[in-house]
């Protein structure tokens, strides 16, 4: 389950905590076609097999940007704000590719708190740095600080 905090103060207690890591998740062509068609991407070497097998990665690769978006779909087994009112995603820092995520392979997330800050008595912003971790790989899918915000 991660980290489980229920207040501003709690948070910030918990800076420098290593998340973990999640379960692994299988990403299919279907999902990369998927997120092509949401964000209108048809980059060949994201949606034609054929052509990408000729292609610098010898298969379709994830859109970076899919990869960045699983971030909502892993950090709540990671991160978690309990009784709070509401939480927003208030952006993100250092955002980084350093690895290309080949269909038919497995991501997951692992994460650090590495800061939280108060907003006001009821509220705190925290950073927590995610690496898209890529099953069988030395490097990173994808590293970035996400910030967000929590009100109790």
């Amino acid at each position: 389950m991660g980290f489980v905090f229920s207040s501003p103060a709690e948070a910030i207690a918990g800076i420098g905590t290593d998340l973990g890591a999640t379960d692994w998740l299988a990403i299919d062509q279907e999902r990369i076609d998927t997120f092509a068609r949401a964000t209108g991407d048809f980059q060949w070497i994201h949606v034609d097999p054929e052509r990408a097998r000729g292609g610098p990665f010898g298969r379709t690769i994830a859109h970076g940007y899919l990869t960045f978006s699983l971030i909502n779909h892993f950090l709540p087994d990671l991160f978690t704000a309990r009784d709070a009112k509401m939480g927003v995603n208030y952006g993100a820092e250092r955002l980084r590719f350093p690895a290309p995520v080949p269909v038919g392979s497995r991501i997951r997330a692992a994460g650090t708190l590495v800061k939280a800050e108060p907003i006001d008595a009821d509220a705190v912003q925290t950073t927590v740095r995610i690496a898209i971790e890529l099953e069988d790989s030395a490097k990173p899918a994808c590293v970035a600080d996400i910030i967000g915000r929590y009100y109790f």
